[in-house]
């Protein structure tokens, strides 16, 4: 299993390089926990969430001059839609509307993670290429300008642009400061079958103007190994019953991750379909991993470290 490497200062800024490819990664976004606690009279939904990101990624490359465009290897074209509505390209365009005289270029994006999956793809490609142009126009990664724009892209996109644990709140616009988790050892489960987020909000339920007032404050989260997981133990995801009745498949596969020997726990991230179960340690959660593979060959499985 790899671990994702955490940004360091020398990220901040970056010498721009005259059309030599600069690289990141866009790692999956993790859901451990997602309340959904009302919407607002426009529609949204204000949700709580503590993030964190797997060691699994799409990769992301970007050759500065010229247009932004973009290149896809990999994925299924019919499930990312046409190149020019990608989020990548929204956030160049939104980032050079926001700033003025920005240097763009060729993005290429090597797509690993699967699509319309509940592990944020799309939204960490977007803070990605965020993070590209920064380098590239010499721009901090801290500069408010970057959160900005990835507000207007999508509400998964401003907690991906420093990819570490956080709690989420609101549509997406409120966030923690990080915090200091332990690495989980995981197993991800996805078994091919695509969940339209619009259709699992729908049956949910919940009507517009039904938001609290006032967001509740975050709840504080354990810091420790064994308090977290009997703190998640305790929480929820009110996206995962409306994701089975769209995919029964999702059962399936929460039912396999825990009769898993070394599970503590199996749970839905995002609005789905892909699961994850966290483990006593990395030798049960790889052992898992083998086992699955080897019983449903058609399914997206991956050991990792969550953190």
């Amino acid at each position: 299993m790899r671990s994702r490497r955490s940004p360091t200062a020398a990220d901040q800024a970056v010498p721009l390089r005259s059309r030599a490819a600069l690289v990141d990664t866009a790692p999956a976004k993790i859901n451990l926990t997602l309340r959904v606690l009302g919407r607002r009279v426009d529609g949204y939904h204000i949700l709580e969430s503590l993030v964190v990101f797997a060691g699994v990624e799409d990769r992301l490359n970007f050759v500065p001059g010229g247009a932004a465009r973009l290149a896809v290897r990999g994925g299924d074209p019919k499930v990312l839609g046409p190149t020019e509505d990608n989020l990548i390209l929204r956030a160049a365009r939104g980032l050079s509307a926001e700033i003025g005289a920005l240097k763009l270029g060729r993005f290429t994006l090597h797509k690993r993670l699967p699509i319309a999956a509940g592990v944020g793809g799309g939204s960490a490609d977007a803070a990605a290429a965020l993070r590209l142009l920064a380098r590239a126009n010499r721009l901090r990664r801290d500069d408010p300008r970057l959160f900005n724009v990835a507000r207007t892209v999508g509400a998964d996109v401003p907690v991906c642009v420093d990819p570490r644990p956080r709690v989420m709140r609101g549509i997406g616009e409120i966030l923690s400061a990080p915090i200091a988790l332990p690495k989980l050892p995981a197993v991800l489960v996805n078994p091919g079958v695509a969940v339209p987020t619009k259709e699992v909000f729908r049956l949910l339920g919940r009507k517009p103007g039904s938001a609290p007032s006032r967001i509740p404050k975050a709840r504080k989260v354990p810091r420790g190994r064994s308090e977290l997981i009997a703190f998640l133990v305790m929480d929820r995801n009110d996206l995962e019953a409306p994701a089975i009745q769209l995919a029964p498949a999702i059962a399936t596969v929460l039912a396999a991750l825990r009769e898993a020997p070394g599970c503590e726990l199996a749970r839905m991230s995002g609005s789905g379909a892909t699961c994850f179960g966290l483990f006593t340690n990395a030798r049960a959660a790889a052992a898992a991993a083998r086992r699955l593979k080897g019983k449903h060959p058609t399914w997206w499985v991956r050991a990792t470290l969550l953190g």
